[in-house]
């Protein structure tokens, strides 16, 4: 945790995600379709100046309040779900996810008059290229407001609600009215990510979480991203002015402001890679941050966990949820939970390429690892998004290497492996070859050292079957594990 936030350790976090899956969460808003055209661009169309996305898979995810209620879900929490989606095939396709995601759907409303709100992306080379947008803003009707109430009313009573809120008309103020009353009489926290310039349209929620320039339109005046003595001051009064406990404001690069009604503000470091993709970065913060206030969490606590999430999802492609591990690994700096066997890796690569991540396979003994093996990886993970290393078991690389054969135990190669940044999973195979793997991952590039021919490498011709390719890499000149241990033995000079 920033040092600024205070101290969360592993057990801290372990035990409020623990408690996270005895919470049952509402979240209410406007909910969406999120499709991905995603492709590879070679050249520009001749009929404009406009790239052509040769399109090689479409995908539908949950976006809006949806994507909001999936990462509380993910978090391990109940959660009920309610708005307003068409009677078409994209609010079908929401509630077949929803279901797929164990989001509580009894809530949500198919309107034959109301088109499902959609989002199109057309993706390539991890950049968005364009969005096309479907919606109707049109107010919630009053009886669909009483009809929301009464189904959410049937299920859990809710210990957060999180107001998630995208001007699409959902968040009529008939219906958070309702959802104020019933949180009073519960007890449980309102947390909203707003879209409304008038604050005061949420009146009685316990936390808001605008971005900047969400503030400044509230505001009606400009900051300095930079400058967090204003944005504070001006956070603080809004926060007053309409009762909320606090006002949490997301700064991109420049981190979190958590900004309380009354008492000094904490500023909390942006965590993670550069910029990659802010889609969906909202959504994980406000799920993320109301979740874990109501496990217990205190407000910096939950802040920073919430900031850590946001970190995480900027470095992927699209909306996408974030597990509870990956939170605790982020925060704390462990890797071990990138060590997968066989079964964890396979479903973790899907997981991957629901969210349109391309892999990259690479494979080696790594016994005594060293600067040949560093560039080789860093190389390799290049080529895509995540960075997959199958290794030899001890058993294997004695049968190849000899009985000396390995210096170092699998554990620990494995673990060392997975401590790089550019790696992202690590799996040990006990086989000669790591073609069961190949065939188990099926990753969109093999990546081997120009020590090798394309003919020679296992798994080359299964990789370009399924489309893939193979990548040969330049290794670094007299960089190898049986040099280093020559000169070892021979107690020769480093070079």
């Amino acid at each position: 945790m920033d040092s600024q936030g205070g101290i969360l350790d592993g057990s801290s976090l372990a035990g409020i995600f623990s408690r996270a899956r005895d919470l049952a969460v509402w979240v209410v808003g406007d909910i969406m379709l999120d499709e991905y055209a995603i492709g590879d661009v070679a050249r520009i169309s001749p009929e404009a100046p406009v790239p052509v996305v040769r399109v090689r898979r479409f995908e539908d995810r949950l976006g809006g309040a949806a994507n909001v209620a999936r990462q509380v879900a993910v978090l391990g929490a109940h959660v009920s779900l309610a708005g307003l989606v068409g009677d078409d095939a994209a609010g079908s396709q929401v509630f077949g996810l929803c279901r797929d995601s164990g989001i509580d759907v009894r809530a949500t409303r198919q309107l034959a008059m109301r088109p499902t709100s959609r989002k199109l992306r057309a993706v390539a080379r991890n950049q968005q290229l364009v969005r096309l947008d479907w919606e109707d803003a049109t107010p919630c009707p009053a009886e669909e407001v009483d009809w929301m109430i009464e189904r959410l009313r049937q299920g859990r009573t809710p210990d957060a609600v999180i107001l998630s809120d995208y001007a699409k008309g959902v968040l009529t103020p008939a219906l958070v009215g309702r959802i104020k009353e019933i949180a009073a009489s519960t007890g449980a926290r309102i947390v909203v990510d707003p879209k409304q310039r008038d604050f005061r349209a949420y009146r009685g929620a316990s936390i808001l979480t605008p971005n900047v320039h969400e503030l400044e339109a509230a505001a009606g005046m400009t900051f300095d991203p930079e400058d967090a003595a204003s944005i504070a001051a001006c956070a603080r009064s809004l926060a007053m002015d309409i009762g909320a406990d606090a006002l949490i404001v997301t700064r991109g690069e420049h981190g979190m402001l958590v900004v309380p009604a009354h008492g000094p503000h904490h500023a909390i470091s942006a965590r993670g890679r550069s910029l990659f993709d802010p889609t969906g970065a909202g959504d994980t913060v406000v799920a993320v941050l109301g979740t874990t206030l109501a496990a217990g969490a205190t407000l910096v606590e939950a802040a920073a966990i919430a900031n850590a999430a946001a970190g995480i999802t900027v470095g992927k492609i699209g909306t996408v949820s974030i597990a509870a591990n990956e939170i605790v690994e982020f925060l704390g700096g462990e890797s071990t939970h990138k060590v997968l066997d066989r079964g964890e890796l396979v479903a973790q690569v899907e997981r991957w390429r629901q969210a349109g991540k391309r892999a990259v396979f690479t494979n080696g003994c790594f016994d005594l690892l060293h600067a040949g093996h560093l560039s080789l990886l860093r190389q390799a993970a290049q080529h895509g998004d995540i960075l997959i290393v199958a290794i030899n078991s001890d058993a294997s690389v004695r049968r190849l290497k000899g009985s000396t054969r390995p210096l170092i135990a699998e554990r620990e190669r494995a673990a060392m492996l997975a401590a790089l940044d550019c790696v992202d999973a690590v799996t040990v195979f006990e086989e000669d070859t790591p073609l069961e793997v190949l065939q188990a991952v099926r990753p969109d590039i093999l990546v081997k050292g120009q020590d090798y021919r394309a003919e020679q490498v296992v798994g080359r011709e299964l990789v370009e079957s399924n489309g893939g390719s193979v990548v040969l890499v330049p290794l670094v000149p007299g960089k190898s594990t049986t040099a280093l241990i020559d000169r070892i033995t021979n107690r020769g000079p480093a070079h």
